[in-house]
């Protein structure tokens, strides 16, 4: 199955593209989020949709010095934030 891009949505005000990982089988989720986080410049993020709570990722973008936020889908699965640090926000906007 393919890794569906959906429109952007907004978080804190912010624009931010999200990657639908749910129906990928796995590894394919945490393969795509840490390319996703890996091809994050400093101050950008993304969101991730993942089919269960994605403790490994969470461990492997900690371990690459990523920010995370996950919040629980009422039909399952996670919304995962993930933001590289270093960026001026109040720069780029």
């Amino acid at each position: 199955m393919k890794a569906q891009s959906s429109p952007h949505r907004r978080v804190d005000d912010a624009v931010l593209p999200e990657l639908d990982l749910r129906w990928l089988p796995s590894p394919e989720p945490m393969l795509r989020a840490l390319a996703a986080a890996d091809a994050l410049l400093p101050g950008q993020a993304v969101q991730v949709l993942t089919p269960l709570l994605p403790t490994p990722l969470l461990d492997a973008l900690a371990s690459h010095g990523m920010q995370t936020s996950v919040f629980a889908l009422p039909t399952g699965g996670a919304r995962v934030l993930i933001r590289c640090p270093g960026g001026d926000d109040a720069a780029s906007a």
